[in-house]
């Protein structure tokens, strides 16, 4: 194997894997509607994705940061299987990776057991021995750690994986980790956004990432 072939492949978990994006809007509209009512609309929503709820909360208010992340969680529990749903061709495109011997490891952003919880209802629990979560971490995407954490489980150094994910949060860890970066076309965030931070592909729908990876 050639020293920098792609064998590994690190994906971000919402809005990326599983559609969260739903579920993500109506838990910060229940949240915001009570703590700021009136103040925050759908529209605002996009560019609170991404980094931990602790980072957005508290900047958004830090007297009650963690009472607004209580109040998001509980409702997210509670409304997550209603709302979450899959995508075409993850499924696809993850059976392929995983035929093919690739390394694979999510991650996110979220908590452990709440990104357990996206996998296990998906039904894509078997293709990930390692998951990086929130809980795992003392930074988060898009410094390394979170992504030299995972590549350290999967015994694979950067230069052979590449960074998935739907915000530039995740194309940026790519880049301060060394790995590929390829974002994802249905972005909350948009298209047009994503390229602002030049990833090293664009994927109009997962199974593009077959065709990227078999280029490299």
């Amino acid at each position: 194997m050639k020293q920098n072939e792609l064998n590994t492949v690190l994906f971000d978990l919402d809005g990326t894997l599983i559609n969260t994006i739903d579920l993500i809007v109506a838990s910060f509209e229940h949240t915001l509607n009570q703590y700021f009512p009136g103040v925050y609309g759908r529209e605002d929503i996009a560019g609170f994705i991404g980094p931990p709820l602790s980072e957005t909360f508290t900047r958004l208010n830090p007297d009650y940061a963690d009472d607004m992340i209580s109040v998001y969680r509980r409702f997210n529990h509670a409304h997550h299987d209603e709302l979450v749903k899959g995508y075409d061709g993850v499924h696809e495109t993850l059976d392929y990776l995983q035929r093919h011997a690739y390394s694979l490891a999510v991650v996110t952003t979220k908590r452990s057991d709440t990104a357990r919880k996206g996998l296990k209802l998906m039904n894509m629990e078997q293709y990930f021995p390692v998951v990086v979560a929130l809980d795992h971490v003392s930074k988060w995407k898009p410094d390394p750690e979170p992504l030299l954490n995972a590549l350290g489980q999967l015994n694979r150094r950067p230069a052979q994986a590449v960074m998935v994910g739907d915000s530039e949060h995740d194309i940026l860890a790519g880049k301060n980790t060394g790995t590929r970066s390829a974002g994802v076309s249905w972005s909350i965030k948009g298209r047009d956004h994503l390229q602002r931070f030049e990833p090293d592909a664009m994927l109009e729908q997962m199974t593009d990432l077959i065709s990227f990876v078999e280029k490299h």
